[in-house]
């Protein structure tokens, strides 16, 4: 029967949006925030009750306090029923990756470990699925207590949800928990209005127990509008006058009580409404039989609220199920499966109000309970009756317990095999408290440290690891120890989303345990953004490795080459010096590696470099020389962009890249597709640079990736300036710029470099040559002057100087800008040369002409590949050197060729200013419309390319993390757009050869 709510039409009025938008077909969110008892579960069945009558499928789950140690727990109560029959329509990796989470392994495949993306997406896919049969209506309350691993997998469908008829609905209280929501919609619940809040009162204390006006005034007052307060208290209040004859329905304030005594409605203003409210419902607790009273406190210390576990518990304690019969009467619990409390907050006053010894017993009992003989294997029953077994055992536990600790291990690792990375943090460290053998404890203290920077908390992270460290040095295990044989660190590869990490693992000796804290600090940090910690740490570390793992020392050092690159010229002199004074021998699989990096970076901080071989066959040197870890060779892209190798970056990129969606290495993909953007805008392709950005920025956002936030916004803010969009560039650069570390002094944002181009690029765009020159030249003499864009952008700041008529103050920049372009040996560098050349030095006419036509020669004809927007942009300066030499029917061939290039990218300012250009001549074209890729958004651009490939809709949307339902929108949104009918209609669009990337 649907429950009638006071005061909250616009609230339902929201809600009946969502769902009648998902029945058009068209995907909504909306998180409910508000204090306890505030009415958000009421909404929530509002929904529920509106859906299924409106012919909706409804899936449901609720958070529960207990079970936020166990990972996915609250996503297999939602969708574990439906995964058996769906699990075929699943890609194979996000198949395995939620088999894993749910700890199944089916008959002939390989177990895994689920990976935070590929699970987020499964459940996307798994709900569109759904939504196929039937619109659906997916709803969580008391998300604030979900388990970390159920709460991001879905805030990571949430975010992707698009074009299905899906409504996903969370309720949240504020100020308890964390649910990181950022950027979907939200309604905030406040208090009922007087006039709702007293209709709700005499409909809920109607009749014999109605109280007097003087104490429907105070519960009023009291209730401040809260929905719960107002059903609860009276309710309470009526409870107490049974009991003391009718006094306090009569009595309307707490004045007659004795000094201190707490009734329902508490000393008024004193207490906090959630504690009246425990009070009150304790009140109607405490009036039970002690047999009830400790079942209910078995069933508020169980999390699953299963009857068979406490039927079990109640026997150890001497009791029997039957006892909850009172509680069940008067209206505190139901079943309904399962054991249910009426409101958590009877649920946490049940709990917290009960003596500690009473607690521990109860805990006591419930292991007990769960201590089950048989093992069905990882996806058992068992599995989990052990973990929650364990955790039983060690809040029970009045001191350190080996047993408990070496249950509570296996948990954690059993949490991180299925991606649970917070749960198994949170296992391992009570596991290191418990733990009485200090070398044991270490160890587990390291784990902590390693499982709490791969779920994301990086500032726990570190403390921990400061922590381990303290307590090793201070003497923990013997630090002479003989390094065991398990690797660097003792402990096994694993990737963390910024860089290698080192995962779960098992014992190692002292050393090996503070070489593994330090990574986990300084990695933490690097993640943190605060690069010059990062840096020191791993430099200090590598130094110490060096000697006894030269390998290891080589990963640190590309990771403090990585960090830094943010630092300035000197770190990276001193980085790569460490890195060139390794014993690293000829074959195997870090040497190649580290020696092409140190080569590329010595001449960009002027110093000598030998020959150096291309990207593939460094690749294959490290591949031939044993296992690589993926992460190195990712450094290799940003090193081939500092030598201009632009077409082999995009080739290695796009491999790996490849590489990262088949193997679920999806932490990685920010780097990867940044560096492959880079590749693609260097080629002048802005719009696949701009789809292959946008996706990798989500991505690091899921991810927490805070650089990678910064270097692609401000990327994006490059983009903006390319199609003259200012406001958009000069927001987005302002975002990119106020992304900084926790230490921010002296540390400049990562996306900096990225952002003083795309604000200088807007400018010369706009003709703002003084503005342009300003930052530019900062750019270019700063401290940041060795970033690739920093180099790319000299050409630009030749045209802003010669623009403002002071081409000496581009001298410096362009004479570097010619010896790079020397050593680089691409054709395209040397025609930027001869550009900056004809514009900047003083020469004849038939030197500038010669200088201009040889600079578009090289770029190759109008209908090639390669560079088109620097080519049009040479086009452009040459033609406006021929018009006002008055050579206007000369002029108009290049201007005609820019216009087209500069409209076919979507280049607005770069193509108006050509076309005032040809209208000066006497000619003019008209504007073109935006059909064909200029008209597409960037994840039109990326589908549309994909289906041009061949590609499948379920394909393409393993690829882009999105759904087949939403891809089969975007392609249904394209088609017209690129004048097509039909999708075997796209691979003939000679349209379309702007995003095939660049040419080999």
């Amino acid at each position: 029967m649907p429950v009638t709510l006071y005061g909250r039409e616009h609230e339902q009025a929201v809600v009946d949006g969502l769902l009648a938008d998902a029945r058009r077909g068209a995907s909504g969110v909306l998180v409910l925030r508000g204090e306890p008892g505030i009415g958000k579960t009421a909404l929530l069945d509002h929904a529920a009750d509106a859906a299924t009558g409106h012919g909706m499928r409804l899936i449901r789950a609720t958070g529960v306090e207990y079970e936020a140690e166990l990972p996915f727990a609250a996503l297999h109560l939602l969708l574990g029923a439906d995964f058996g029959r769906l699990a075929a329509a699943l890609p194979e990796p996000q198949r395995l990756a939620l088999q894993a989470a749910f700890g199944i392994t089916a008959a002939g495949d390989t177990p895994r470990s689920s990976d935070r993306l590929l699970t987020g997406l499964a459940v996307l896919t798994l709900l569109a699925e759904l939504a196929e049969e039937q619109p659906l209506l997916c709803v969580v309350d008391d998300a604030q207590w979900l388990d970390h691993a159920s709460a991001e997998a879905l805030l990571l469908a949430a975010r992707r949800l698009q074009a299905e008829p899906v409504a996903l609905l969370f309720a949240a209280r504020e100020g308890e928990g964390a649910f990181p929501a950022q950027g979907l919609p939200e309604l905030r619940l406040e208090g009922l209005t007087q006039e709702a809040s007293g209709r709700l009162l005499d409909a809920r204390s109607a009749g014999s127990t109605a109280p007097a006006p003087a104490v429907r005034a105070r519960l009023l007052a009291e209730a401040h509008g809260n929905p719960l307060a107002l059903t609860e208290l009276p309710r309470a209040l009526a409870a107490e006058t049974r009991a003391d004859g009718g006094r306090a329905a009569r009595t309307p304030a707490a004045a007659s009580e004795p000094p201190g005594a707490v009734g329902p409605l508490g000393p008024a203003g004193a207490v906090p409404l959630t504690t009246r409210l425990q009070i009150a419902f304790h009140g109607q607790v405490s009036r039970l039989p002690a047999a009830t009273q400790t079942l209910l406190l078995l069933a508020a210390a169980e999390e699953n609220g299963d009857p068979e576990v406490l039927r079990r518990a109640a026997g150890h304690l001497g009791l029997a199920i039957d006892d909850l019969g009172p509680a069940e009467d008067a209206g505190l619990v139901r079943l309904v499966g399962r054991v249910a409390f009426r409101h958590p907050l009877l649920r946490a006053a049940v709990y917290q109000r009960a003596p500690l010894a009473q607690r521990l017993a109860a805990h006591r009992a419930l292991a007990d309970a769960l201590d089950t003989a048989g093992s069905q294997g990882p996806g058992g029953a068992d599995t989990e009756n052990a973990d929650r077994r364990a955790w039983h055992l060690a809040i029970a536990a009045p001191g350190p317990d080996e047993r408990i600790a070496r249950a509570l291990e296996q948990a954690a690792l059993r949490a991180h095999e299925r991606g649970g990375h917070a749960e198994a943090a949170a296992a391992i460290e009570r596991a290191a408290r418990l733990t009485p053998d200090p070398a044991t404890a270490a160890r587990r203290w390291t784990l902590a440290a390693e499982a709490a920077l791969e779920s994301g908390d990086l500032a726990h992270a570190h403390t921990l690891a400061a922590r381990a460290e303290t307590r090793i040095t201070a003497g923990g295990p013997d630090p002479g120890a003989p390094e065991r044989a398990a690797g660097a660190g003792g402990t096994t590869q694993t990737e963390g989303p910024g860089g290698p990490g080192t995962g779960l693992a098992a014992d190692g000796s002292a050393p090996a345990l503070l070489r593994t804290l330090r990574h986990v600090q300084a990695t933490a940090r690097f993640l943190q953004g605060d690069f010059p910690a990062a840096y020191r740490l791993l430099l200090r570390d590598a130094a110490r490795t060096a000697g006894a793992d030269p390998q290891q020392a080589a990963r640190m050092l590309l990771q403090a080459f990585h960090a830094a690159w943010y630092l300035g010229e000197e770190p990276l002199r001193e980085v790569t010096g460490a890195l060139a004074a390794l014993d690293l021998p000829e074959r195997d699989a870090i040497g190649p590696l580290a020696r092409y990096v140190v080569a590329a970076v010595r001449p960009v901080l002027g110093e000598p470099s030998g020959a150096l071989p291309g990207v593939d066959e460094t690749v294959e040197a490290a591949r031939l020389g044993g296992a690589m870890v993926p992460w190195d060779v990712v450094q290799v892209c940003g090193a081939s962009l500092i030598l201009g190798r632009d077409a082999e970056t995009h080739r290695l990129a796009a491999r790996l890249a490849a590489d990262a969606r088949a193997r679920g290495g999806f932490g990685q993909l920010p780097t990867i597709l940044f560096f492959l953007a880079e590749a693609e805008l260097f080629h002048g392709r802005p719009r696949d640079a701009l789809a292959g950005a946008t996706e990798a920025l989500r991505i690091a956002r899921d991810t927490g990736q805070r650089q990678w936030t910064s270097q692609l916004t401000a990327f994006l803010a490059h983009l903006a300036a390319v199609e003259g969009d200012p406001e958009a560039c000069r927001r987005l650069a302002d975002e990119a710029l106020a992304v900084t570390g926790p230490d921010a002094a002296g540390v400049i944002a990562p996306g900096t470099p990225w952002a003083q181009w795309a604000l200088g690029l807007l400018d010369l765009g706009a003709g703002r040559a003084r503005e342009a020159l300003d930052r530019l030249e900062a750019l270019a003499n700063g401290p940041m002057r060795h970033h690739v864009c920093a180099t790319r952008a000299i050409p630009d700041l030749v045209e802003a100087a010669v623009r403002l008529g002071c081409p000496e103050r581009a001298a410096g920049p362009l004479a570097y800008f010619r010896r790079w372009a020397k050593l680089t040996g691409q054709p395209w560098a040397e025609a930027l040369v001869l550009r900056c050349r004809a514009l900047a030095e003083e020469a004849d006419e038939d030197e500038v002409r010669a200088a201009y036509e040889r600079a578009l020669a090289l770029y190759g004809g109008d209908a090639g590949p390669d560079r088109p927007f620097e080519r049009a942009r040479t086009a452009l300066l040459y033609g406006e050197w021929l018009r006002r030499g008055r050579r206007r029917t000369r002029a108009r061939g290049p201007l005609r060729e820019a216009i087209g290039v500069f409209e076919r990218l979507g280049a607005v300012p770069w193509a108006e200013r050509a076309r005032a250009e040809l209208d000066a001549t006497g000619e003019s074209v008209p504007r073109a419309g935006a059909a064909g890729p200029a008209g597409l958004t960037p994840q039109e651009s990326q589908i549309v390319r994909l289906a041009a490939r061949g590609l499948s809709n379920r394909d393409i949307a393993a690829q882009l993390f999105l759904s087949p339902r939403t891809v089969g929108y975007h392609l249904y949104k394209a088609y017209p757009k690129l004048g097509v009918a039909a999708r075997g209609e796209l691979a003939d669009l000679p349209e379309l050869a702007e995003l095939a990337g660049p040419a080999a």
